[in-house]
């Protein structure tokens, strides 16, 4: 074991002339093993953003992956990233982990979510608070959110997981408003 992360920390030639594909296939297969998972994965490039490496783990142990809210393929995502950024530091390499198409689903029902909760925001004229998340999903929520000009929306608190609080822009009006005036 202590060879594997003293590969993975010391020798930058290697990683340079297998390049970003290569060293994620040669890590993977060692941490794997390491760990005794039956999974198999495919690495691959994005056609469209060459920086971006994309790879798709499945096998026996997939479930394991998607336990917790996906905090494994969180934790191999950061791994991998974190060595790529040590044995490659010329090549900007963004590299996505997902299983079984997790990454989307769970994305998904984050929108459907922060939704639910912009429509209570509208209503009322008045904040509302979404759960404490990890940076990952609330990238998602603000992205989304960024798209409705009539609300905002900010993290809130301390630490890695923090609360996103939304908000109706002053000066516009709601639906509830809206209707009310059209009635009228």
């Amino acid at each position: 074991m202590t060879n594997f992360f003293s590969r993975l920390f010391t020798k930058k030639s290697e990683a340079k002339a297998t390049g970003a594909e290569g060293f994620i296939q040669e890590t993977l297969t060692q941490l794997f093993a390491a760990a005794q998972l039956e999974l198999d994965f495919e690495v691959r490039r994005d056609q469209e953003r060459p920086e971006h490496v994309q790879v798709e783990v499945s096998g026996a142990d997939e479930e394991m992956l998607r336990a917790k809210e996906g905090q494994l393929l969180d934790a191999i995502q950061l791994f991998l990233t974190r060595v790529a950024q040590h044995q490659l530091p010329d090549e900007r390499v963004v590299i996505s982990v997902d299983s079984a198409g997790y990454r989307e689903e769970s994305n998904q029902s984050l929108i459907d979510l922060a939704e639910k909760l912009k429509d209570v925001a509208l209503e009322k004229g008045k904040p509302v608070y979404f759960r404490a998340l990890p940076p990952r999903d609330r990238k998602v929520i603000h992205q989304h959110l960024a798209q409705d000009v009539r609300v905002k929306s900010r993290s809130v608190g301390d630490g890695l997981y923090k609360k996103i609080k939304i908000y109706p822009i002053k000066g516009e009006r709601t639906n509830v408003e809206a209707a009310d005036a059209e009635t009228v």
